[in-house]
């Protein structure tokens, strides 16, 4: 699904990414694991098409997203990504329905449209209650399944998760890991992972291990 060929990034004098080749099938739920300043963010921030390589290319679905403008780029990340970040990064003045409506909006997704598959992907993910409740008004867990509603509301190819569970005490984490795996189940969702948790990369399908800049063959 998913096809990076031999990708490098340099900051200035930096070389953040030597050459980096990595394939991710759908369904499949990896998790990109290493130290600090292994790469592992840079990397998911190219393959989520959040920044550009300097050299390499990446492929979704055999198709080159090398080729695609910036504002083709911009279309193609709504339609099939989605992103769950350590601290949710929902808007605060919005509510829980509102945050996530907002992809399905940018998409040109008419309203009562987007309110529906809102309102579908929050009840599946048991925030029935919480929809009309501002992020100030909701716990860690509750925002952080929101920010997974909000990832899933254009039903994307792939979700890019970085430190999802981060933030969050054991009981809100454990609930959090069970769910990406019962969104795999539902909807044969791809999950990348970028995590420290050795935990949740445990749970996954395969390990993808970084350092310095590189993949480390097992």
């Amino acid at each position: 699904m998913i096809n990076c060929q031999n990708i490098t990034k340099s900051f200035s004098e930096l070389h953040v990414l030597k050459g980096i080749d990595l394939t991710v099938q759908r369904g499949e739920i990896v998790a990109i694991v290493g130290p600090s300043g292994a790469g592992k963010t840079t990397l998911l921030q190219i393959m989520g098409t959040l920044d550009k390589p300097n050299s390499g290319e990446i492929f979704y679905d055999n198709f080159n997203i090398n080729k695609l403008k910036d504002k083709e780029l911009a279309a193609f990340r709504n339609k099939n990504i989605g992103f769950v970040f350590q601290f949710h990064q929902l808007l605060p003045e919005f509510t829980a329905m509102e945050n996530v409506m907002i992809p399905a909006l940018i998409g040109n997704i008419k309203q009562n449209e987007a309110i529906k598959k809102a309102k579908e992907i929050l009840v599946f993910l048991g925030l029935q209650d919480r929809m009309e409740h501002k992020p100030a008004e909701l716990s860690g867990g509750e925002k952080q399944r929101v920010a997974v509603a909000r990832a899933l509301v254009n039903r994307p190819s792939v979700i890019f998760a970085d430190e999802p569970s981060g933030s969050l005490d054991s009981k809100n984490k454990e609930e959090l890991h069970q769910l990406f795996f019962d969104l795999r189940k539902e909807f044969n969702q791809t999950f990348v992972i970028v995590t420290h948790d050795i935990s949740l990369a445990e749970l996954t399908d395969r390990i993808i291990p970084m350092r310095d800049g590189r993949i480390i063959e097992n």
